[in-house]
C-alpha cells in the first residue's frame, strides 16, 4: 500500500505540473494563431495511448509513459522529428512562419506557467496550512544557537537584523537556504554590531542533521504550560507552571538548552529539578529515545496570521528561493563540490520524497518545489529543452538571421541524447540507492 501511495502522489504531482506547463505553450501558441496538433499528458511512446479525443485541429490524450508530456506545435522542430511536415512549404498558421518574438514567447510560456503555479502553491500552503508566522521582531532575547549554529559563529542571545544586508520579517527566513548557502548575517551581540559569515557548505550539514540543530527562537525560560497525560513528566510529578531549573545536575536557562540536554540523555532515567513558586522540587524522570519528557512549554511569542497579501509576498519569495537554491546546487555539482549521485533524483527518488502516507500539506509543498525545479530545468540552455529554443530564438532576434532547419534538427538530436543520458542516470541512480538501502 505504501508503494501505491507513493506512486499515486508522484503521478498526480507530475500530471499537474506537466499539464500546466504544456498548457502554457498551448495557450501562447493559440494566441498567435499557431496550430497545435497534439496536447498529451504523459508520452504516447510507440503510438500507445490510454485515451484520446479530437477537438478542432488538436488531438488531446493521455499516453502510457508517465515521464512528462508534450504539445506538438505545427511547424516546429521538436522531439517528434517530423521531417515530412517540415519539408513542405511553410503555412501561415505554423510556428516557423511567425516572427521570432512570438516564437520566443511561446517557448517561454511553459516555464512561466510553472513559475506562476509554484508561486500559487507556495501562497496556498502558507495561507491554508501554515496560517501564521513568527515575526523576528518578537524574538527580543535573541536566538538560541544549537551546535551547528555555534560552529557557524553564532551565539545564544544574538539578534540577527539582516541577511546579506537586507532586512527580513519572518524568523523562519533564518533557516532558509538563503542563509545556509553562505549568507552574511548582521548581528547585534553584547551591544555591538558585527557581521557573521555563514560557511558556504553549512547547508549540507544542516540538511542532513536537521534545521533544529542550527538555530531557533528558543532563548527563553522553560515554563511548563501543560503535560501529556500518563507521560514521563506527569509520572515524575511535574505540574503546569513549573519552571525547569536543571537536568542531570546541569542548570538550564533556556528551552534550547533543555532540548540539547535531553537529547544527550535520550532513553535514560535522570535527575530533574524545577522551580515551583518559591520552592525547588527535585525528582527523577524517564527521557524517551526521541529526547522528550512529555511537556508543552508556555508560549512567549505572538504569531502573526498570513493575510492573503502576506502569503502572496512570502510565497513568491519562498518560490524564487527554491529556484535559486536549485541553481546553486547545480553549480556545486558542476564544480565538484557535490556528487551528482547524491543530488539527482529520478522518479523513484521523487516518489520517496512524497512519502508513503497521503498528507495533502506535504503533497502541495513538494509539488510547489517541483514546479520551480521543473521551471529551472526547462530553461537550461540544452537543445530540446525550452531553454535551448530560447537561446536560438534570442540569437535569431539579435542577429536577424534564422537558423536552418537542418541545424535545428541536429541540435534537437544532440539535446535528446543529453536528456536521455540524464534520465538514464537519474533512474539508474534511483535503482542503485534502492538496492543498497
Amino acid at each position: 500500500m505504501t508503494g501505491l501511495i507513493m506512486a499515486a502522489q508522484l503521478i498526480l504531482g507530475l500530471a499537474i505540473l506537466v499539464t500546466l506547463h504544456e498548457l502554457g505553450h498551448f495557450l501562447a501558441a493559440r494566441a498567435f494563431g499557431i496550430r497545435v496538433e497534439k496536447f498529451y499528458l504523459f508520452f504516447d511512446a510507440w503510438g500507445v495511448k490510454l485515451f484520446k479525443f479530437k477537438k478542432g485541429d488538436t488531438e488531446y490524450g493521455i499516453g502510457w509513459l508517465p515521464l512528462g508530456g508534450y504539445v506538438k506545435i505545427a511547424g516546429m522542430i521538436d522531439e517528434s522529428m517530423d521531417k515530412d511536415a517540415m519539408a513542405k512549404p511553410a503555412e501561415p498558421w505554423e510556428f516557423r512562419s511567425k516572427p521570432a518574438w512570438q516564437r520566443l514567447i511561446v517557448m517561454l510560456a511553459g516555464v512561466t506557467m510553472n513559475v506562476l503555479l509554484g508561486i500559487a502553491i507556495y501562497t496556498y500552503t502558507l495561507s491554508h496550512y501554515t496560517g501564521q508566522y513568527l515575526p523576528v521582531a518578537e524574538v527580543t532575547d535573541g536566538i538560541y544557537a544549537y551546535d551547528l549554529g555555534r560552529e557557524a559563529g553564532l551565539k545564544t542571545g544574538d539578534k540577527i537584523t539582516a541577511i546579506d544586508g537586507n532586512s527580513f520579517e519572518r524568523f523562519e527566513d533564518l533557516l532558509s537556504t538563503r542563509v545556509l548557502f553562505g549568507a552574511n548575517l548582521s548581528v547585534e551581540r553584547d551591544g555591538q554590531n558585527i557581521e557573521v559569515k555563514i560557511p558556504e557548505d553549512l547547508y549540507r550539514t544542516v540538511m542532513r542533521a536537521g534545521r533544529g540543530r542550527f538555530i531557533g527562537p528558543d532563548n527563553m525560560a522553560v515554563k511548563v504550560d501543560s503535560l501529556n497525560p500518563d507521560d514521563a513528566a506527569e509520572k515524575a510529578g511535574l505540574m503546569a507552571g513549573d519552571v525547569v531549573y536543571s537536568v542531570a545536575d546541569t542548570q538550564v536557562t533556556a528551552l534550547g538548552e533543555l532540548r540539547e540536554r535531553l537529547a544527550l540523555h535520550a532513553g535514560k532515567n535522570i535527575d530533574i529539578a524545577v522551580l515551583r513558586g518559591s520552592d525547588t522540587v527535585a525528582t527523577k524522570i524517564d527521557v524517551t529515545e526521541q529526547g522528550t519528557i512529555g511537556i508543552y512549554t508556555a508560549k512567549k511569542y505572538d504569531l502573526k496570521p498570513y493575510t492573503f497579501g502576506k502569503a502572496l509576498s512570502h510565497g513568491t519569495s519562498d518560490a524564487f528561493e527554491a529556484l535559486i537554491a536549485n541553481a546553486k546546487g547545480l553549480g556545486k555539482i558542476f564544480s565538484g563540490e557535490e556528487k551528482a549521485s547524491d543530488s539527482v533524483q529520478g522518479p523513484i527518488g521523487i516518489a520517496r520524497i512524497y512519502g508513503g502516507v497521503w498528507d495533502w500539506q506535504r503533497f502541495w509543498v513538494i509539488t510547489g518545489l517541483l514546479s520551480m525545479i521543473l521551471a529551472f530545468m526547462n530553461i537550461l540552455p540544452i537543445p530540446a529543452l525550452d531553454g535551448g529554443h530560447v537561446i536560438f530564438l534570442t540569437i535569431e532576434t539579435i542577429s536577424r538571421k534564422k537558423f536552418s532547419d537542418k541545424f535545428m534538427e541536429r541540435a534537437q538530436v544532440v539535446g535528446m541524447v543529453i536528456l536521455l543520458g540524464i534520465m538514464a542516470f537519474a533512474i539508474g541512480n534511483d535503482v542503485w540507492k534502492h538496492i543498497i538501502n
